[in-house]
């Protein structure tokens, strides 16, 4: 979640990612190598989190009774069976900061039998129970934020049983030269995942700074095990970035272009939640996908070994929107222990091919038309960078069927924005 109306000053993210090198290596690296630097809980994010954010569906509105009833509709609609687990509160559950002993509380209206109750709740349907937090003095939503009170707010959060915390990053100094404001992102992130480890409890920490001070350099090192790359998805398939709305699904693809070499098991790069099944309802609204896109949000999330954080409302979905997010052969790619996050490897008259190494010498391949009219793609071997001659069987992901055998190419119809995704099996010698 970002705070929108509050003026910011950024570099774009190719700036900051040109002068980042030397800056995470002056504030964090200095003396210790990369490796002896990451000592986060290596048991939590092996593969991508997947769950559910209460932020796009309910914002402000959220309370106990959702909650409650969004686990239980977590659980009898099989979206665990597929590895969905977490449900995570966004911002403003929060009652205020107690005057006498600092620590927070939640809004008693909101969440009368109180988190520790809910947590519990949560937990025993099987499920994680997570929650938000901010950097700053505020949270985004103009909330009690924890900088200054991480040690306190870690050990309250531990003690409730949470075992996911977002922690954004509304109401820190806005920029002022890159070397300082990398350092203070660094210190303050750094600051709440010290505290998270020191209480013992396995906390999954999720850094929600946007993506301008490049976090995927540093995210690992502070304790995080997922870092946005971008603002805010809203439901909208195509809209930058500028001071006062979110971007669309595919400014946040875009971002994720060449981030592959920062990401894999134990830290992965976070293009936002999805917006699946939004339907331009709830508390954000960006104008509304169709069912095309919103596959196509699926498909390019699970190409890039993403966190899968839902934010419909999931007791109210149609039957696309299950189909969609319940397709265990498409979360089988997000999800494969490898680990690797795909790459483009074609992009002509925007058609595009993307490639994903998978276990067992399997390769996932998204044909992707960014164009708003019917096209029909061909990739070749060598587009693909493919051994030429090679054979391979072919499973469409979608379809979830064999599409035969090539050894030259591979092709597809797509619709404006679709994306259809296969996965390609080297044949065996006889």
């Amino acid at each position: 979640m970002t705070k929108f109306s509050r003026s910011s000053v950024f570099l774009s993210w190719a700036l900051l990612y040109l002068v980042s090198g030397c800056v995470v290596k002056n504030t964090i690296n200095s003396s210790s190598t990369l490796n002896a630097a990451i000592s986060q809980d290596q048991n939590l994010a092996i593969t991508p989190p997947m769950g559910w954010n209460s932020w796009n569906a309910f914002g402000k509105n959220v309370n106990e009774q959702v909650i409650r009833e969004t686990a239980d509709a977590m659980v009898s609609s099989a979206m665990t069976q597929v590895g969905f687990s977490y449900i995570v509160i966004d911002d403003i559950w929060q009652g205020g900061r107690d005057s006498s002993t600092g620590l927070l509380y939640a809004d008693a209206k909101k969440f009368p039998s109180g988190m520790k109750a809910l947590a519990d709740y949560v937990h025993s349907k099987g499920l994680k129970f997570g929650i938000y937090s901010d950097a700053g003095t505020k949270t985004c939503g103009e909330m009690p934020g924890s900088f200054g009170y991480e040690k306190k707010d870690a050990k309250l959060f531990a003690d409730w049983g949470v075992d996911f915390l977002k922690y954004d990053y509304c109401f820190c100094p806005d920029y002022v030269s890159a070397n300082n404001d990398y350092k203070m992102a660094i210190s303050r992130y750094k600051a709440m995942g010290d505290a998270l480890k020191a209480t013992g409890r396995p906390i999954l920490f999720s850094i929600c700074e946007w993506g301008p001070r490049s976090p995927w350099l540093w995210g690992k090192e502070v304790g995080g095990h997922m870092w946005r790359t971008s603002y805010d998805v809203a439901d909208i398939w195509d809209k930058p970035r500028n001071e006062t709305s979110p971007v669309g699904i595919l400014t946040s693809i875009d971002v994720m272009t060449n981030l592959g070499r920062f990401s894999g098991p134990g830290g992965w790069n976070d293009p936002d939640m999805l917006v699946v099944g939004l339907n331009n309802t709830g508390f954000i609204k960006g104008g509304g996908c169709n069912d095309i896109e919103y596959r196509t949000q699926m498909s390019m999330w699970c190409m890039f070994s993403a966190p899968l954080m839902l934010g419909c409302d999931i007791r109210n979905m149609n039957e696309v929107t299950k189909t969609i997010i319940l397709n265990k052969d498409i979360i089988d790619i997000d999800q494969d222990s490898l680990g690797k996050q795909g790459y483009r490897v074609m992009s002509k008259d925007g058609l595009e091919a993307w490639k994903k190494p998978l276990t067992g010498n399997r390769i996932a391949i998204a044909l992707f038309n960014r164009n708003s009219s019917n096209k029909t793609i061909t990739a070749s071997w060598k587009d693909l960078e493919l051994e030429p001659g090679k054979g391979y069987s072919i499973f469409d992901v979608w379809k979830h069927s064999s599409v035969g055998q090539e050894d030259a190419t591979l092709s597809a119809d797509l619709q404006p924005h679709e994306c259809q995704v296969f996965v390609l099996s080297a044949k065996k010698n006889k």
